[in-house]
């Protein structure tokens, strides 16, 4: 991938793109290797590669300049601010957006929120695209609700020039921190979820949900846990962590109980909206603490799906898991060091099988999938082999 921004200097959040990409996955592959020594893997799977461009579908703005020369991009260390409109990492549709969004700053008379001085509204701009229709949701984060009139007032010039925004809505952040969003959203257009689609599974985004920044990959890492979920002896299964339900949605069956807890209430709004389309009667999902609600239950299920943050599962759940003992659980992670510290808290678990997939070309992160068995069940068909083998 070629790129203006870090040739120049002026961006190295790529820290990895002067290596070539198959040496970018070996890395990576050879890294989570590393972190599982320790734990013997049945079954390694070929890492899934990334496109090496235009694979992201969210874009997070800093805004700087001034109101009638607005900046979108980054600030670097120094404060100085770096425009990233023509970064590569964002498909072609992103860039006749950014060229409204300038104009529409100054229309709106959003000032760029100046860090040093701690003065300035627009803090941010949030974009994210569906693949499924192309169409986008366009975040405000704004220091406060000062200047929401104004917004509210030019927004109909901004849905004539951009009829494919979707979804629209303020956020509002009012700590000097870089913290990229605040608890209030405010909708400013009557939709507020876009819809996506992985492999015909519908899926919802609301303004404070998390979902996937890279949408190819993430459908095949929700198909694998689909496919080696599909032939285990399983009845029930919680997922949690479970963000709009992609891991569950992807592994429920009409015959299987499924329970799906996250702390985002957007979040479980969305995950329902796409169990109910889908016609599942055994579903239920919750906005609650995944920790304290495992805790608090006394039934085990026969799967327990876990895609935690990067901090990992933690002490405590992989203690309760250790006692409740399901027979297996599918961890997924965009943190393969908190995953290997987890997988320690939980001896009596063997990795079944286990796959690299690369949500973040040419930086050193990497999503990893393990399917986790409990000894004490009966073994599941699979060649033990070494990576390199493959």
């Amino acid at each position: 991938m070629q790129c203006t921004r870090y040739n120049d200097g002026t961006c190295r959040s790529c820290q990895w793109l002067e290596k070539d990409y198959t040496q970018q996955l070996a890395d990576k592959q050879q890294h989570l290797c590393g972190l599982l020594t320790g734990h013997p893997v049945s079954q390694w799977l070929p890492p899934e590669a990334s496109a090496e461009s235009a694979f992201r579908n969210k874009a997070k703005m800093v805004v700087s300049g001034s109101v009638e020369r607005p900046l979108l991009g980054m600030l670097r260390r120094d404060g100085t601010p770096i425009d990233l409109c023509d970064c590569p990492l964002y498909p072609q549709d992103f860039a006749p957006v950014f060229a409204v969004l300038k104009p529409f700053i100054a229309r709106a008379g959003l000032t760029p929120y100046n860090v040093t001085r701690r003065r300035g509204e627009l803090k941010y701009l949030l974009l994210t695209q569906s693949t499924l229709s192309g169409r986008f949701m366009l975040r405000f984060v704004l220091r406060s609700e000062a200047k929401l009139a104004q917004l509210r007032a030019a927004l109909p010039w901004l849905l004539q020039q951009l009829p494919q925004l979707a979804v629209i809505s303020a956020n509002i952040q009012p700590v000097h921190q870089a913290i990229m969003e605040g608890e209030q959203e405010i909708p400013l257009t009557e939709q507020q979820a876009l819809e996506e689609r992985f492999n015909q599974v519908p899926l919802y985004i609301r303004p404070q949900s998390f979902f996937q920044t890279n949408p190819q990959v993430a459908a095949r890492l929700y198909a694998a846990a689909r496919a080696w979920v599909a032939g285990l002896p399983i009845d029930s299964l919680w997922d949690l962590f479970c963000g709009v339900g992609g891991f569950g949605l992807h592994c429920a069956r009409q015959e299987r109980a499924l329970t799906g807890i996250e702390i985002s209430a957007q979040a479980i709004s969305c995950a329902r909206r796409s169990a109910e389309q889908l016609g599942l009667s055994q579903v239920s999902f919750a906005a609650l603490d995944s920790t304290r609600f495992a805790v608090g239950e006394s039934r085990t299920p026969d799967l327990v799906i876990v895609n935690p943050p990067r901090r990992g599962i933690g002490a405590e759940l992989c203690q309760y898991l250790a006692r409740m003992a399901p027979p297996y659980l599918l961890y997924s992670s965009c943190n393969a060091e908190t995953m290997a510290q987890d997988m320690a808290r939980l001896p009596a678990y063997r990795a079944v099988k286990v796959q690299l997939f690369d949500m973040f070309p040419h930086t050193a992160h990497y999503e990893v999938l393990a399917l986790l068995q409990r000894s004490s069940t009966a073994s599941l068909p699979g060649e033990f082999f070494h990576p390199q083998q493959r």
